[in-house]
């Protein structure tokens, strides 16, 4: 269980970090355009294609509540780390680093813009992590259920 646990820690921090170096270098004036996708920066106040951003500043202690209730029940349901140590380790080191932002810039810092034949929202590195996560999560018990 420990190695498990170790490995959610390690695998959120590292996420986390990577996350917040990406975002520094927009944050500090970094800009390409390209003819697909262009690098900006955009502050998100909402969630996904900015949903719910007319909460504004309540918006980030309901994600806080909700991110301490999550962290709750993994303490009870320990045994959940032996299946999903690493996908929860993204999940949470990517959700930790967007909720940061929303504390420290009072949104989530965005920078991924694709463009070519239609607009796509802007998003960030985190977001494709909490994406790659929820898919490796449900994979698995997908795979489980049908043993």
């Amino acid at each position: 269980m420990i190695k498990h646990i170790s490995s959610f820690v390690l695998i959120a921090i590292g996420v986390f970090l990577i996350d917040q170096n990406l975002k520094s270098l927009f944050l500090n004036g970094f800009r390409w355009n390209g003819e697909y996708i262009s690098l900006i920066l955009v502050f998100n106040k909402g969630v996904a294609f900015s949903m719910l951003a007319f909460l504004q500043e309540y918006l980030k202690y309901i994600q806080l509540i909700i991110f301490v209730l999550i962290s709750i029940y993994l303490v009870y349901e320990k045994n959940i780390f032996l299946k999903y140590s690493l996908p929860i380790g993204i999940l949470y080191g990517a959700g930790i680093g967007n909720l940061h932002d929303r504390f420290v810039y009072g949104g989530v810092v965005d920078y991924i813009y694709w463009h070519k034949w239609f607009d796509f929202a802007v998003f960030n590195f985190a977001d494709v992590m909490i994406d790659f996560a929820v898919v490796w999560i449900i994979f698995v018990s997908y795979r489980e259920k049908t043993k």
